[in-house]
């Protein structure tokens, strides 16, 4: 399986803040361990790219460090040239996690995710939607044109539902808490709002009787799935009880549908936030396991 990542770019935060970026060296080291994941290193996104996701307007505040106080409160981390380039990098990586998926049925980017971002606005520690800049993409090349999104992050993918709402070609499934970010939410085409504690038995249950219709209704000619790891118990923003075997079934149990209906998969990783650095990064690696298997 292809996975691709980005690095040499460091991005410093605020002491005590909340994003753990050192998962993404760690989950890249533990996946070059794998003897079945071939690691590359994508380009950036370009600006015509995003452009077809976002509005010159915010793409032009983004590129020139103009964005306003509160935009910045409300995508959660500080602006500076290292994040817009490591943000087209993590765009640039799901692109072409897309075209390889289209060519060897799986492949993977270890990040992005970035499912809270608008098309005029970042949110959420997401400045661009790789998925949806990535949909378009394949569509302007002529790649792929119905797409199926399914995000089990356990955040609603609010700015992928409002960037795909009047998309006929796109459908989204997700599956979420209900109590949790964003609190004004934009509706999917297709989804289940689990309460707070929601253990492996009903998560997997749910999952496993939307997943066939989510298919059936879409038929898709590629997958986009975000294996978000925040469901796990241990998520400091989860708010969810999944165990680390429950979010393995649930990695198999999408790898296993879209399988049988002979979908291709672009894996991304989405949030993970877990108390402990080294449980997100091993529910990631599990994903990485599930796909390369």
């Amino acid at each position: 399986m292809r996975a691709l990542a980005h690095d040499g770019f460091t991005y410093p935060l605020p002491a005590g803040h909340r994003f753990p970026l050192g998962k993404y060296r760690l989950v890249r080291e533990g996946a070059a361990r794998r003897p079945a994941v071939t690691l590359a290193t994508p380009r950036a996104a370009t600006w015509e790219e995003l452009g077809r996701a976002h509005s010159p307007a915010y793409l032009h505040r983004v590129r020139d460090g103009l964005l306003e106080r509160r935009e910045v409160l409300a995508l959660g981390l500080p602006w500076s040239e290292q994040l817009v380039e490591r943000s087209r990098r993590a765009t640039g990586a799901t692109i072409l996690a897309a075209r390889a998926a289209l060519e060897d049925g799986v492949a993977m980017n270890l990040g992005g995710g970035t499912h809270h971002a608008f098309a005029d606005a970042g949110r959420g520690f997401c400045v661009f939607n790789d998925v949806v800049t990535s949909i378009r993409a394949l569509r302007a090349e002529g790649l792929a044109h119905r797409v199926l999104v399914v995000d089990l992050d356990v955040h609603q993918g609010d700015g992928t539902h409002a960037l795909l709402a009047h998309d006929d070609e796109a459908f989204t499934l997700s599956v979420n808490g209900f109590r949790n970010y964003p609190f004004r939410r934009v509706p999917g085409d297709l989804e289940l709002e689990l309460p707070d504690g929601t253990r492996d038995g009903e998560y997997l249950e749910g999952l496993r009787s939307l997943l066939p219709e989510a298919i059936s209704r879409s038929r898709p000619e590629l997958a986009f799935y975000l294996a978000g790891a925040d469901p796990y118990e241990g998520d400091r923003l989860g708010r969810l009880a999944l165990t680390k075997d429950g979010l393995r079934a649930r990695d198999e149990l999408v790898r296993d549908a879209l399988a049988a209906a002979g979908v291709p998969v672009c894996v991304t990783l989405a949030g993970g936030y877990a108390e402990d650095i080294r449980d997100t990064v091993e529910i990631n690696l599990g994903t990485v396991d599930a796909f390369s298997a």
